[in-house]
C-alpha cells in the first residue's frame, strides 16, 4: 500500500512540475520574441501611445488596453450580481429538483464555445443595440449614435459566459456554510433575507471572490466572442457604445498577417497582457486575504 501511494504521489509531483514549467517556459517565450520591440520603441510610448497602426510604425496600445479594461469591468458588473443573485436563489431559495435543473442549465452554458456567443451577438445584441437602445441614449444626447458593435454588447456577452463560473463556486460556497449558522440567525429573530445578505453571503466571501476571480480572467482572457461584436476598433472609448479593440482580439486577427516586427510587437502586446492579469490576480488575492483577515479579527 505503501509502495502505491509513493507511485501516486509522484505522478502528482510530475503533473505539479509539468504544469509549473509549461507556465515557465510559455512566459520565457513570449518574452523572449517581444521584448525587443518594447525597447526599441520604448516601454513608455508603447503602453501609453494613443495611436495603434502596425503599417505605419505605430505601436501604441493604450486603445487595446481600455478596451480590454472597459469590456472586462463591464462584464463584471453585469455578471457579479447576476451570478451572486444565482447562486443564493439556487442553494436557499429554490426547491431542490428545482435548482438542480437550473444548476444544470446553467452549468451548461459553460460548454458551449466562445465563438457561439459571439454569432448569438452578433444577430440578436449588436441590432437590439443599434434599434431600441441608441433610440433611448438619443433622447438626451440628440449626436448619440453607434453600429451596434460596442463595449456594451461584449460586457454583455462576457456576462454571459463569466455566469457559469461565478453560480457553480458561489452556490458551493454558500452551500458550504455550517447550518448552525442559518439556524441560529432564525433562532435570534432574523427573516430569511436578513439571514442570507447578512450571514451566508458573507460567511461564504472567501468562495464568492474566488469565483469572481476565475470569471475576471475568463472575460479578459476571452477572443472570438468578443472580435465578433465589439468592433475592433483600436481607439480609446468614450461610452458604453462605442465600439473598441481588445489585447486578445489584435492579437488573433492580426498574427496570421503581421510582418516580422508587427508579430514581435503583437507579442509585446502579449506581455502587456500577461502582466495585467498577474497584476489583477494579485490585487484580488490580497483582497481575499484581506477581507479573510478581518473575518479572523
Amino acid at each position: 500500500m505503501k509502495a502505491y501511494e509513493k507511485v501516486i504521489e509522484k505522478l502528482l509531483l510530475i503533473c505539479a512540475v509539468t504544469a509549473t514549467l509549461s507556465v515557465i517556459l510559455i512566459t520565457i517565450f513570449i518574452f523572449k520574441e517581444g521584448i525587443s520591440v518594447l525597447s526599441d520603441y520604448g516601454m513608455i510610448n508603447f503602453i501609453f501611445g494613443t495611436k495603434w497602426s502596425p503599417t505605419n510604425g505605430n505601436y501604441g496600445i493604450l486603445p487595446l488596453i481600455a478596451g480590454s479594461l472597459s469590456v472586462t469591468i463591464g462584464a463584471l458588473v453585469i455578471g457579479i450580481p447576476t451570478g451572486i443573485a444565482c447562486a443564493v436563489f439556487l442553494s436557499e431559495v429554490a426547491h431542490k429538483k428545482t435548482a438542480k435543473i437550473l444548476k444544470s442549465a446553467v452549468e451548461l452554458l459553460a460548454g458551449i464555445p466562445s465563438v457561439v456567443y459571439g454569432f448569438f451577438g452578433l444577430s440578436v445584441l449588436v441590432p437590439a443595440i443599434r434599434q431600441f437602445i441608441l433610440p433611448i441614449i438619443q433622447l438626451f444626447n440628440e449626436d448619440a449614435s453607434t453600429s451596434g458593435f460596442s463595449i456594451l454588447a461584449g460586457a454583455i456577452i462576457l456576462a454571459i459566459m463569466i455566469l457559469p463560473t461565478i453560480v457553480s463556486i458561489s452556490e458551493n460556497a454558500i452551500s458550504s456554510v455550517p447550518i448552525e449558522y442559518k439556524e441560529a440567525s432564525l433562532a435570534l429573530g432574523a427573516n430569511r433575507q436578513e439571514t442570507i445578505t447578512r450571514i451566508l453571503v458573507p460567511a461564504a466571501k472567501s468562495g464568492i471572490i474566488s469565483s469572481i476571480i476565475l470569471g475576471m480572467g475568463r472575460a479578459i482572457g476571452e477572443t472570438m466572442a468578443v472580435i465578433l461584436i465589439t468592433g475592433n476598433m483600436p481607439k480609446v472609448p468614450g461610452g458604453m457604445l462605442d465600439s473598441v479593440a481588445t489585447l486578445t482580439g489584435t492579437i488573433a486577427m492580426e498574427m496570421g498577417y503581421a510582418t516580422p516586427e508587427h508579430q514581435k510587437a503583437l507579442f509585446a502586446v502579449g506581455i502587456v497582457l500577461f502582466i495585467i492579469i498577474m497584476l489583477l490576480n494579485l490585487f484580488a488575492n490580497f483582497t481575499l486575504h484581506r477581507l479573510g483577515g478581518q473575518a479572523n479579527d
